[in-house]
Formats: C-alpha cells, sequence, structure tokens
C-alpha cells in the first residue's frame, strides 16, 4: 500500500543512495536512522528493502570500475565479515538487554570518538596496511552488524585512513557492502522475510536509487579529497552520537 510513510521512506532511499555513491557508505545508517525515528515502516521490512537497493547501487556504481578494488584487502575483508556477522547475530541471543544496551553505547562512543580525532586530523597513513589488519577490520564489522545491524564503521574508518583514493576507497566499500547485503538477502529469503510489501517498495526504491547513484557518479560534490574525508569523519561522530542518544533514550 503506498502511503505519505512509503513516499517518504523512498525519498530517503534515494537521498542515501546518493551520500554512499559519493562517499562508499550511508545508505543502511541514513535510511535505518530515518525510519526508526519517524515509523516510516517496521524495521525488518526496511531493512530487506536497504539489502535488496544495495545490491543494485553498487551494481550501477561499481559498473567499469572494478579494477580500483584492491583485491588481497577485500578478500582480507570478506574472510572477517561473514563468518562473525552469524557470530554477531548468535552472540545477541545469549547477551541480557542490560549487556546489549552497554555494547551499543560503548560502541558508539568509540565510533564518535574517532570520527572527532580524524575530523580534526583526516590524514591518511604513508603505508598500506596489511592485509591482516584489513581482516581484523572485518571481523570488527561483520560482529557488530549481526549485533547491531550496523557493519559500516569499522571498515569505513580504516579504508578512509588507507593511501589509496576516494575512488579506490568508494569502490571498496561499496563491493564490501554488496556481497553482505547479498548473503543477508539471501537468509531473509530463505526465512520468508521477502514479502509482496518488501518487493513493491525496493521495486518503486530501485528507481530512485538508480537515478541517484546515477547523479552521484556525475555530479557529485565539488569538494577536494581532504574535505570529503572530513564529511566522512563527521558522519560518523553522527552515527556514534545518534546511536548512544537511541540507546539511552530506550533505557530511560
Amino acid at each position: 500500500m503506498i502511503d505519505s510513510g512509503f513516499v517518504a521512506l523512498v525519498a530517503t532511499i534515494a537521498v542515501g543512495t546518493y551520500f554512499q555513491t559519493v562517499t562508499g557508505f550511508g545508505l543502511g545508517m541514513i535510511v535505518m536512522g530515518a525510519a526508526g525515528a519517524f515509523a516510516l515502516a517496521p524495521l525488518p521490512e526496511v531493512a530487506a528493502v536497504i539489502g535488496l537497493v544495495t545490491l543494485v547501487n553498487s551494481a550501477v556504481v561499481l559498473h567499469g570500475r572494478l579494477a580500483l578494488v584492491d583485491w588481497p584487502a577485500a578478500r582480507a575483508i570478506l574472510v572477517g565479515v561473514l563468518p562473525a556477522t552469524v557470530a554477531g547475530v548468535l552472540l545477541l541471543d545469549y547477551l541480557s538487554s542490560a549487556a546489549s544496551q552497554t555494547i551499543k553505547v560503548l560502541l558508539g562512543t568509540t565510533i564518535a570518538a574517532s570520527g572527532i580525532v580524524f575530523a580534526l586530523r583526516p590524514t591518511q597513513l604513508a603505508r598500506r596496511s596489511g592485509n591482516a589488519s584489513f581482516f581484523a577490520s572485518g571481523l570488527f564489522a561483520g560482529l557488530f552488524g549481526g549485533l547491531f545491524g550496523m557493519a559500516g564503521p569499522p571498515v569505513i574508518f580504516h579504508f578512509y585512513r588507507q593511501p589509496m583514493s576516494l575512488e579506490a576507497v568508494r569502490g571498496m566499500l561499496l563491493l564490501v557492502f554488496a556481497c553482505t547485503s547479498a548473503s543477508r538477502t539471501a537468509f531473509v529469503g530463505m526465512q520468508g522475510g521477502l514479502t509482496s510489501q518488501v518487493w513493491l517498495l525496493a521495486g518503486v526504491a530501485v528507481l530512485f536509487a538508480a537515478l541517484s547513484a546515477v547523479l552521484g557518479r556525475r555530479y557529485p560534490p565539488p569538494l577536494a579529497p581532504l574535505a570529503m574525508r572530513r564529511v566522512a569523519y563527521l558522519t560518523l561522530i553522527l552515527i556514534g552520537v545518534g546511536l548512544v542518544g537511541s540507546t539511552l533514550g530506550a533505557q530511560a
């Protein structure tokens, strides 16, 4: 059924897709945050739609740009992400509500603090980190994704510190998110979560998301690489503060 919430959600997905196209991340965080704050749709339904939209967005943006991907680093991250995501979901089942909320606050504080440090001095490393560090960031990303549905910050933080071009960073992030979205979508489908409403919303959203992705490729913000890195870290600050605020608000 198409209503004001449906329209608002599609508009939010379009905005999130543009941001993800130019930075390499942000779609899931922006859409899930807006959907939760304004009750636009049930969150499991929104998460399923985001997974489908992410696959299309990644295909559009990565077309012809896979040569930019650092494949050894990408493989190292994916080897860590996929099993850690499962471990995070299983761990969530064993954590008490209080323990889960405490971890969420610590996670949000760490993300915000990291963003503050690197927004002030967003310098790149002199040398590319070893593959073991990419594997470790993948483990944390998968664990956080399984626990909180937020896999992005660990890999965003790690990639934006590397001596890579912004094009390469965007490509790497989109590839990682595409693989994790594909895995999650397959799992949701096996569980019967891809309902007719999800397909309807995804079908409409994909059209606007594809347009936003094309606009992001052709008309990125006129910002220097240093400014774009600051935008990325400021976004991390907002994510961290928002995570802490929503968690403390739920406990109040």
